[in-house]
């Protein structure tokens, strides 16, 4: 049943990555048209709108991805240094703090996008829209993030090497050590 649940969370992250994918392609297409209709003296001011929240939801949809494939910012010098156990033991304090951390996020991100919609809030931009759909990226990402984090807590509680650790020990076989730059 867990290793069930595990493979559709892992299909989750994986979608809402390439979500935030399509996001950063989207950020490319919109800055080059307010770029180019800019220089055409067109009215694309509300781009820059829609710019911003492109950014947010491409950072906050791939947030599990990268946590997920150990693209993270992570300090392994010492773990490297520790022993198997001693490194399991250290990673499991790690992510119980990372579990009570992005807990706390998503459940603020989660109250603060209800009480936008509750208040039928709108965005103060060029294109109005309830900001609660700008946000819902936010919540959805903090979502996927705390069950990845949670998923590892799990994983290293029952002995097992954690996903981003399998992650960067794949591409350092592959002889592939770009992310550690």
């Amino acid at each position: 049943m867990l290793d069930r649940l595990q493979a559709l969370l892992r299909k989750m992250i994986d979608a809402a990555g390439a979500l935030g994918a399509l996001c950063v392609f989207l950020l490319f297409v919109l800055m080059i048209v307010g770029g180019v209709g800019r220089q055409l003296n067109l009215q694309v001011s509300g781009i820059n709108d829609l710019v911003a929240w492109l950014c947010a939801a491409a950072s906050f949809l791939a947030m599990a991805h990268a946590f997920r494939h150990g693209d993270f910012v992570r300090v392994t010098l010492l773990l490297e240094a520790l022993s198997p156990q001693a490194r399991r033991w250290l990673d499991a304090v790690c992510l119980a703090i990372a579990c009570v951390s992005v807990g706390y996020l998503t459940w603020s991100a989660t109250a603060f996008t209800w009480e936008s919609y509750e208040f039928n809030e709108m965005a103060t931009g060029l294109v109005v829209i309830p900001i609660w759909t700008v946000q819902a990226t936010f919540v959805l990402g903090s979502w996927l993030l705390l069950a990845a984090v949670v998923d590892e807590f799990i994983t290293v509680l029952r002995g097992r090497k954690p996903h981003y650790q399998l992650a960067v020990e794949e591409r350092h076989a592959r002889g592939d050590f770009s992310s550690d730059i």
